[in-house]
């Protein structure tokens, strides 16, 4: 068996251009859908999409965290480990079903048609997540985050091709709902099977007892992470008319998907900053931590731009002029993307350093906060102030991530401070000027894209990662012409 592991330039390599590719074909397919479905009907399909990602998270409880922590350590038997991961999530699998369905049902017995379209889209698009996770789980264990984008590309692939087939043959909306769902199952049976190519599943191996240390924190705070993005939709059908939601649910679900460009980083670095911690390598944990949150900054900052400036053109393009009021809570969204990308870096800090209690604490309050602002700014605003219930949700967790970190003055200095008020302030400028938007988002690029160059630390690792691949390609070349000239 090859146990090679990827480097964390590989890795980082390996999931963007899969999580690119599989969000911009995942968006696409909401976008179609969208356009196919009108306001009404994809409100309702939003609201039950808000439940099958909460029940999704459900099937999990926090136990993929704890398995990348196991993993870490030194001889640990993976095939013990990964089969009492599946143990265990066949038994939440079966607990999520009859407990979602019977809550979902008890807060909806009056609408029956939600009622049919959660079981249509919970059953298979539950099942399926719950058979991805194991996947992309067990391969960012292993550092092999090529295997976890086959498992990303294929879900996408489903879903893009069961919309076109079911717009082609003019289907209802409850059969676009059940094609949805049948994607995402597609896609966690390949990566139940990658996963069975690579290890040993024996149900009567014994159970791995160390799953069960700390599970609860990793259990509620997955939880209240998986809640936060769904929060919006579930408590606005209470608000505010479903129209209305679907407005705020085509907004939302841009940042949404783009927040799976940040985690491309947070899974490259997330077990190794695990391995530096659990060997006690502290000050290796330290720089890679100050690090990670540098990059997932930039990324975020380079997501939220052309949404901010551009978001009238962005949502007229990809959903015509009937959605005109969607921009507005686009523009104030796009703000999300980059506190949501230092938000995760410095909660995975935390996780990483066996603070999973302070961050669950920090996310419970963030969620209770978040409940009460959904709920007063939606009545008093509308979409607009859900949209800025959702910033401010965001900034709430990132000053409690900020608090409880243990290097939170390290943190502050050489990352959060310089580069959050670079944005801030670059931003508040550019606004205030009288420039075409697509005059102001490419001159905010540029100036985002000088950060990285101004910054010593960061100057020295795109030196060192370009003379890699320079001296690659010399190599290549080299090659070439020895073989050409034979």
């Amino acid at each position: 068996m090859n146990k090679k592991k990827n480097s964390i330039m590989a890795n980082i390599a390996h999931l963007f251009y899969s999580t690119i590719l599989s969000s911009l074909l995942n968006a696409g397919a909401l976008v179609v859908l969208a356009s196919y479905l009108q306001a009404y009907h994809y409100g309702l399909f939003s609201v039950t999409l808000a439940f099958a990602m909460i029940m999704g998270y459900f099937t999990d409880a926090g136990l993929s965290g704890v398995v990348l922590r196991e993993g870490a350590k030194e001889k640990v038997d993976q095939n013990v480990l990964v089969t009492s991961f599946i143990k265990l999530r066949i038994l939440l699998l079966f607990l999520t079903f009859v407990l979602g369905l019977t809550l979902i049902y008890f807060m909806n017995r009056d609408h029956t048609e939600l009622l049919v379209t959660a079981v249509v889209l919970i059953l298979p698009m539950v099942s399926g997540l719950a058979m991805q996770s194991i996947g992309t789980t067990f391969f960012q264990m292993r550092e092999k985050m090529h295997m976890s984008g086959v498992i990303r590309m294929t879900s996408a692939f489903c879903l893009v091709t069961s919309m076109t087939v079911g717009i082609f043959l003019e289907l209802p909306p409850l059969w676009m709902t059940a094609l949805y769902g049948a994607s995402y199952l597609s896609a966690g049976l390949l990566s139940v099977l990658l996963v069975i190519k690579h290890v040993t599943i024996r149900f009567t191996l014994p159970f791995h007892k160390g799953l069960m240390k700390n599970l609860g924190a990793f259990t509620l705070g997955g939880l209240l992470f998986v809640m936060l993005p769904h929060l919006g939709p579930i408590l606005l059908e209470k608000t505010i008319p479903l129209a209305a939601v679907g407005l705020f649910a085509v907004a939302y679900r841009i940042p949404q998907a783009l927040q799976q460009v940040p985690f491309i980083v947070a899974g490259a670095y997330y077990p190794v900053l695990f391995k530096a911690y659990q060997r006690n390598n502290l000050g290796e944990h330290l720089h890679l931590h100050v690090t990670q949150v540098k990059i997932m900054s930039l990324a975020g900052m380079m997501m939220t731009i052309p949404f901010f400036y551009l978001s009238p053109f962005i949502i007229e393009l990809l959903f015509g002029p009937e959605w005109a009021g969607a921009a507005t809570p686009l523009k104030i969204m796009s703000l999300m993307l980059t506190v949501q990308a230092v938000n995760i870096a410095v909660a995975d800090g935390l996780t990483t350093m066996e603070k999973q209690t302070s961050r669950t604490v920090v996310q419970l309050t963030a969620v209770i906060i978040g409940a009460g602002l959904y709920t007063g700014l939606s009545l008093s605003f509308g979409v607009t102030g859900a949209a800025w219930a959702g910033v401010s949700i965001e900034v709430a967790a990132l000053m409690g991530f900020w608090i409880c970190s243990p290097v939170r003055m390290v943190l502050l200095k050489k990352s959060i401070f310089p580069y959050l008020s670079y944005f801030i302030v670059t931003l508040v400028v550019l606004e205030q000027l009288a420039f075409p938007s697509f005059f102001n988002a490419a001159i905010h690029l540029l100036l985002v894209m000088a950060l990285p160059v101004m910054d010593a630390d960061l100057r020295s690792k795109l030196i060192k990662v370009g003379g890699k691949v320079w001296n690659r390609y010399t190599k290549r070349r080299m090659k070439e012409e020895v073989n050409h000239g034979s």
